[in-house]
């Protein structure tokens, strides 16, 4: 274990955590706001520890190992110092809360523990959403486009942190896959702003509302989430851009190559818009008779299923009053998720499709014993070691779910709430139902249950394996 390196590199993303906290802190500025002083304070701190640990050591060399410690010790630590403006502020009093707060913006979850969202000063409602923003792409990928790492060391931060099954170059240097990665995102985002001005939100708001969708994360500046607006064009907006962010960027840059076909040829693609286009058709019929037209009901129907898949998180309706069978349909969804090398969370559409063909394919295993039986995807072979990974994280992901429900039933709630307060909280989504659903929060947890939650959040956008890396003693063993 290089711990050296460790230090350098984390000390250099503390550093970068404190410029960006220069962002809200003009912003309140801007608004004539006190509580810009605040973000200052952090920064300061942030720099003197980024002294500290940035001594560039000789042996800059990280392996797989390094790679996954890193990527889940600055998660943890931009989280932890991330929480502090709210703490100190008086915004957030209690730190466990504000750990939690900024957890789900950095993991683009949109859970929250607070129950007067208009109430946080401008400047701190901004680096509530932007901590979307930074998440989505993951927090790695956006130094990686600023610091001047090797190849090598770039490559296995990158596949610490990029979700899904694989983890692909777009062009032969890691670091300039971070850079086209960024482009895309920002291209997107500036795209989005433009239309939700043109819709008649200020800048302000459209600046909040897309850092939310491009993180696919969900925390609003207005109480009422998005259906505060009220306006179907917004709501059209908003529901496209997450359907977008949801979608595997390596399919963007090969419509800038203008390879189209190619990117039909994508089966998660495929797959992705099918469950959309299914879950939209079967919600709005079982809802029709709530909302009287189909207009309203398709309207109400595809925005919720965009927010759910694409596990933003963003609320027109209270879907907790739906008939059962429509509230059934976003569960599922909730944990499919959205597309690999996506903003979104969830276990990822093409999981669900490796594990759909292995199961095939064992099926035919068995009534033909002499076959050759191969799982593809794409028209791809898969290798046995991207196979072996889905299981190894399905079967985490059963475990941690049924563990963090025990663990949180000690606070007495429905069980209800306790599933999908788990399951969101896991597939980085936001709400939940019943006593987390659209119109609650997760105010009423105690403390236990809020870091546990906190956890899920973590191992969730992390997928699980750096976290649990860091947390094992043999990680740190000199020798194995």
């Amino acid at each position: 274990m290089n711990y050296r390196m460790i230090k350098f590199i984390v000390g250099k993303m503390l550093l970068m955590e404190g410029v960006l906290l220069l962002i809200p802190a003009f912003v309140s500025l801007l608004y004539q706001e006190s509580s810009g002083v605040y973000f200052l304070i952090v920064t300061a701190a942030l720099l003197v520890l980024s002294l500290l640990l940035s001594r560039k050591p000789e042996d800059t060399s990280i392996y797989a190992k390094e790679g996954f410690v890193v990527v889940a010790l600055a998660w943890l630590l931009w989280s932890a110092f991330g929480a502090l403006p709210f703490v100190i502020s008086g915004c957030i009093p209690k730190y466990h809360d504000a750990f939690f707060e900024v957890v789900s913006g950095f993991t683009t979850t949109g859970s929250t523990i607070l129950t007067d969202i208009e109430a946080l000063p401008m400047g701190m409602n901004f680096w509530r959403c932007f901590t979307h923003w930074i998440g989505g792409m993951g927090v790695l990928v956006f130094v990686m486009t600023i610091l001047p790492l090797s190849p090598k060391n770039s490559m296995f931060l990158m596949k610490a942190e990029m979700p899904g099954p694989t983890c692909d170059k777009l062009v032969p240097k890691a670091r300039s896959t971070a850079r086209l990665l960024y482009g895309m995102y920002l291209g997107l985002s500036v795209l989005e702003v433009l239309f939700l001005l043109a819709g008649g939100m200020n800048l302000y708001d459209a600046l909040v509302h897309t850092f939310s969708t491009a993180g696919t994360g969900g925390f609003d500046n207005r109480n009422a989430n998005v259906a505060f607006y009220d306006s179907a064009y917004i709501d059209g907006v908003i529901t496209v851009f997450m359907l977008m962010f949801g979608v595997n960027f390596s399919l963007y840059y090969l419509m800038l190559l203008r390879e189209f076909k190619s990117v039909w040829k994508s089966e998660e693609l495929r797959a992705y818009l099918g469950i959309v286009a299914a879950a939209i058709a079967l919600i709005t019929g079982n809802i029709l008779h709530l909302y009287g037209s189909v207009f309203k009901a398709f309207r109400y129907a595809s925005f919720q299923v965009a927010s759910i898949i694409t596990t933003t998180g963003f609320v027109t309706a209270n879907f907790d009053l739906w008939p059962e069978f429509s509230k059934t349909i976003l569960l599922i969804i909730m944990a499919i998720g959205a597309c690999a090398g996506s903003t979104g969370g969830g276990i990822k559409v093409s999981r669900i499709i490796i594990l759909a063909r292995t199961v095939t394919k064992e099926i035919r295993q068995i009534l033909h014993p002499k076959s050759v039986n191969v799982v593809r995807l794409d028209g791809k072979r898969l290798t046995e070691d991207s196979t072996r990974g889905v299981y190894v994280y399905m079967s985490c992901y059963v475990a941690i779910l049924a563990l963090s429900v025990l663990l949180i039933s000690v606070d007495n709630f429905d069980f209800t709430t306790n599933f999908t307060a788990v399951l969101t909280t896991l597939n980085n989504v936001g709400p939940g139902l019943s006593g987390v659903g659209p119109v609650q929060n997760f105010s009423a947890y105690s403390c236990f249950s809020k870091l546990v939650l906190s956890l899920d959040m973590l191992l969730g956008r992390l997928e699980i394996l750096p976290l649990l890396m860091l947390m094992a003693p043999q990680t740190w063993r000199k020798r194995f």
